[in-house]
């Protein structure tokens, strides 16, 4: 689908009116755009621009485009020239008044927030524009990162740091009356995610930009995000986000960059012999783009944002003069929904299909586009085994797993090419990244609401499943019939799904004579046989719904009525049919079998990985499967929202090359004892301590103590995730601390702030319950004058990204403290061990890796092993487990009324039993929990030391140096995509 170039740039008058104004701010005239300014470029062969101008990366007319280094062409230069503060502040006060979005009276902070973006954005867009050009004209192999998150945070600090103008900005903006540090403020963060999923895209984009790959990432423009979290006296409430209200200075609308997509249908046979997917619902995806910079570098790449929406045409105006309303304006209300809110609940039909129009939007709108592109790039000579060379496709979690049929279809359908060779070019082009342990927890779709949905897709994927069947009968033979049959049902993309025809004949089993039972004992038995329900298991994947408990269908029994020598005989009722089990299309075994790798997240993970949840594919192809540990963006989780910190490390390591190369945080261990140092770390803790006072107080009203512990956990509310363990160890300290005198309790405890902070998703009873138990505990604890600083319990409502960067730097202890085994990596664990903060935790994920690398006495580590798990819940079941006394008195204490006439019975219920859904402890809270509190007291008796404390403190954020998102990309270029970095000059 071409589409022809596109520019930002207005009208001509109007544009010379705005090019001559900022000729003035910055410098330049419309002569010498080429030589001034952020990084401006001059083409030998084209014209001198006269004002700014966006490309359309969507695509152009085709045209044969030549490499400027192997053709001759004069080389893309840049020259850099930063602005000082009074040229900034000049372009502010353009902005405020030639791109008005607010009265122009006064000048106050949400204005001079959006004046300022605008005017970064103009430098932003000098590089994005360069950067498009540069790799449009290279045609360098580009990665492609799909996901359904990308938790950005704010971006106006990040900009201006990553273009290296921090200072110049808050001096411009002090000069018109406003300090940086209170405009920022104004920003929302963007709703574009919940956890650490969409913050690792977001962190993966950073480094990308900041290495110099040729990349992008895409996702989906929610209109209202997850939800926004308001903390009340029964717990949680959630209500729409409202990040768009007022615009987003920072995306630009490509109204000439839009794809259609389609849903429902038939696919039909044409006289060509090719598949038609005709009729149906079409909707047309827009695209958003937000600019990524990097830092230090004029890279600045493009994260594209699918919006949805139907056309004018569809609007049915003779319906709606027939006051028709809703029904006139339903096509237009099916589109956008699409993209109004992220993970829509899917108890419902509804929001199951909205869920699978959301991913398949993803995937359909990506797909189109990078294909446009690569026809575009690749001229009237278009080579389609060229496309896995020049496209890497990675899809982060299953959500984009219809990327592999979508492909598929593209190229066979709309492009003419064989199933043999679309098959080759989409296993070349895709590759997968695992972020779930569990098997359970691995995405399903219905087989039957993906034939309604998407027809030709599912035809597509049945083929795939068909040819995967053939590699497993010709792996394992058919001579053990038991072990292929296991094989192809653990191994298949469809569940629960007859072979095909073809393949049928593999599994026949020898014909077992009938029993005939003789109607006289059949009248005679009088057992009833039960049905036998499925164990329900918990979902522990990016958003968590519980299951609703089946209902128990008891056979009737039916009398005869007849008699035989006076007796009356019972006939034994049949038992109910047992309804045959959901055919199911597995997404992640699909993504193994279609994408030439597959990841995991850390060195753990990715074992459980190859050994439990993927394990007959890792015996089939080895070759497949990697580990990637994540990892986080330095700038943003030290640079920019630590800075009292990163002048620490600036100063001792000698430059701020280890914002570049984190490596240089290592250095920091020779002056581990330095007392000076010491002097310096606590002061820079004490003083993102006290912010963090200011911001509770402002948000609950609580007040805190800068002399106490900071003890912090801050993650999506998940029962594995165990805020609830957390929060019964609270409870434990709370209860030892009244039984004590006021000497004694002084004596014995360290004083502590608990700081949680988190979301339960909207349907997620059990989570609920738990934000709620941890705001009651809250408000006893922090109301007790008896206990008065020695402990204080606070749940920060409406947890992101700018409040992590509050949080995080003044952190002391962080609890990382899932069911061991459960959690794939983590990526909160290693920002806060950047910033200095010691950990809590099981071995579990990313924690095995740090604890490594920050060294075992700076860790502190308690709870059972992910290898020894399956067998302590096996213990449960048996009723072998013997529960602590502490645990007990735990739980009574809170039956007994001490925090509120709310109930408990459900949430303590839940850790207690030995079998059941919702019940027998499935996370072992209660198995863990003496080895918590006792490693609880070690952390008491370090903090005590605050000498060995602090020493603790810096040997963790030297030894995180691993755990950079360049690292981690790094290891993706090489070793999955195969691109290399190609740098502006």
């Amino acid at each position: 689908m071409a589409a022809s170039q596109f520019s930002a740039t207005p009208t001509r008058p109007e544009a010379l009116t705005q090019c001559n104004s900022l000729a003035t701010v910055f410098g330049f005239g419309s002569r010498s755009i080429g030589s001034k300014m952020l990084s401006i470029r001059t083409l030998s062969s084209r014209p001198s621009r006269r004002c700014f101008s966006v490309k359309n990366v969507s695509g152009e007319t085709k045209q044969k485009l030549k490499d400027p280094i192997t053709e001759g062409e004069a080389p893309i230069t840049h020259t850099s020239f930063k602005p000082d503060a009074a040229s900034l502040a000049s372009s502010i006060k353009y902005h405020a008044e030639f791109t008005p979005l607010f009265s122009p009276e006064r000048f106050e902070l949400p204005k001079a927030f959006f004046a300022t973006a605008q005017t970064v954005r103009d430098a932003l867009i000098i590089n994005w524009n360069a950067t498009y050009d540069y790799h449009e004209n290279l045609n360098a192999k580009q990665a492609y990162y799909l996901s359904m998150e990308f938790l950005q945070g704010r971006a106006l600090l990040n900009a201006i740091g990553n273009l290296e103008l921090t200072g110049a900005y808050a001096e411009a903006l002090r000069k018109l009356g406003h300090k940086l540090e209170h405009v920022a403020s104004q920003e929302p963060d963007a709703a574009l995610g919940n956890g650490g999923l969409g913050r690792l895209a977001s962190c993966f984009l950073d480094s990308l930009a900041t290495l110099n790959y040729p990349a992008w990432g895409y996702g989906l423009r929610y209109k209202y995000g997850l939800f926004k979290q308001r903390i009340t006296k029964d717990g949680q409430e959630e209500v729409a986000e409202d990040w768009l209200e007022m615009g987003n200075p920072w995306e630009i609308v490509r109204n000439d960059v839009s794809y259609p997509v389609k849903f429902y249908g038939n696919v039909v046979s044409g006289s060509d012999g090719k598949s038609h997917w005709i009729g149906g619902e079409d909707i047309i995806a827009v695209a958003y783009d937000v600019p990524i910079p990097g830092y230090k570098t004029k890279t600045t790449i493009n994260l594209r944002l699918w919006s949805t929406k139907a056309l004018s045409k569809d609007f049915d105006l003779y319906a709606f003069n027939a006051g028709e309303h809703t029904k006139a304006y339903e096509a237009l209300t099916n589109a956008e929904k699409i993209c109004y809110i992220l993970y829509p609940g899917d108890e419902s039909m509804e929001g199951k299909v909205l869920r699978l129009k959301q991913q398949y939007t993803l995937c359909s709108a990506s797909l189109q586009d990078m294909i446009a592109r690569f026809e575009r790039r690749s001229g009237a000579n278009v080579k389609w085994d060229e496309f896995p060379k020049k496209v890497a496709v990675q899809m982060n979690d299953t959500h984009p797993t219809l990327c592999i049929p979508e492909l598929m279809r593209i190229l066979i359908d709309l492009k003419g090419l064989s199933w043999k060779e679309a098959w080759n070019i989409t296993q070349r082009t895709v590759a997968y990244t695992n972020h779930t342990v569990l098997p359970e927890a691995l995405e399903k779709w219905s087989l039957e609401l993906m034939e309604k949905l998407l027809p030709r897709h599912v035809e597509i994927i049945k083929m795939i499943d068909e040819e995967l069947i053939q590699t497993i009968v010709s792996e394992y033979g058919t001579a053990d019939s038991e072990l292929l049959e296991k094989k192809l049902k653990e191994m298949r993309i469809l569940e629960n799904v007859d072979l095909p025809a073809a393949l049928a004949d593999l599994l026949v089993k020898p014909k077992e004579s009938p029993v005939v039972v003789p109607s006289e004992e059949l009248e005679k038995s009088e057992e009833a046989v039960e049905p036998v329900g499925e164990e329900a298991v918990e979902p522990v994947g990016e958003e968590a719904v519980e299951p609703v408990d089946e209902e128990a269908v008891e056979p009737v029994d039916e009398e005869d009525g007849s008699e035989e020598k006076g007796i009356q005989k019972k006939k034994m009722a049949l038992p109910e049919p047992v309804p045959e089990p959901p055919k199911m299309v597995r997404m992640a075994n699909l993504c193994v079998v279609g994408g030439h790798a597959v990841n995991g997240v850390a060195e753990i993970h990715s074992e459980i990985v190859k050994e439990e949840v993927f394990s007959s594919f890792f015996k089939l192809w080895p070759e497949k499967f990697q580990n990637k540990t994540n990892g986080v963006t330095p700038r943003r989780w030290i640079s920019f929202c630590n800075p009292d910190l990163s002048k620490i490390i600036t100063d001792w390591t000698g430059s701020e090359d280890w914002v570049l190369n984190t490596e240089k945080l290592g250095e920091l261990r020779k002056f581990a004892d330095n007392e000076d140092l010491h002097t310096q770390w606590r002061a820079a803790k004490r003083s993102n301590k006290m912010k963090v006072i200011s911001f509770l107080k402002e948000k609950t009203g609580y007040s805190v103590s800068p002399d106490a512990m900071f003890d912090i956990q801050v993650k999506r509310i998940h029962e594995y995730k165990r805020q609830l363990l957390n929060i019964l160890g609270i409870v434990f300290r709370y209860k030892k601390m009244k039984e004590m005198s006021a000497a004694e309790r002084k004596a014995k405890f360290v004083p502590r702030v608990c700081i949680f902070g988190g979301k339960a998703f909207s349907t997620y009873v059990q989570a609920k319950r738990i934000v709620k138990f941890i705001t009651d505990v809250g408000a006893t604890v922090n109301h007790d004058p008896e206990i008065g600083d020695l402990l204080k319990v606070v749940f920060v409502p409406d947890y992101n990204v700018s409040v992590a960067e509050l949080l995080i730097p003044a952190s002391e202890l962080s609890q990382h403290i899932s069911t061991a085994g459960m959690e794939a990596s983590g990526t909160s664990n290693m920002k806060f061990a950047m910033n200095g903060c010691l950990l809590i935790g099981t071995l579990d994920g990313a924690n095995v890796e740090i604890r490594e690398e920050v060294g075992q006495d700076n860790f502190f580590l308690f709870g059972a092993k992910a290898h020894e798990i399956a067998g302590l819940r096996k213990e449960r079941a048996e009723g072998k487990f013997v529960p602590d006394p502490r645990f007990e008195e735990v739980k009574e204490f809170v039956r007994s009324g001490a925090f509120g006439s709310n109930n408990y019975d459900e949430l303590m219920g839940s850790l207690e039993g030995n079998e059941g859904f919702g019940l027998a402890d499935y996370f072992l809270v209660g198995k863990d929990f003496p080895s918590y509190i006792e490693c609880q007291e070690e952390v008491d008796e370090a903090y005590q030391d605050q000498k060995k404390w602090t020493k603790m403190s810096i040997l963790n954020t030297a030894g995180s140096y691993k755990f950079s998102s360049d690292r981690t990309i790094r290891e993706y270029a090489k070793d999955i995509w195969n691109i290399e970095p190609v740098q502006l000059q």
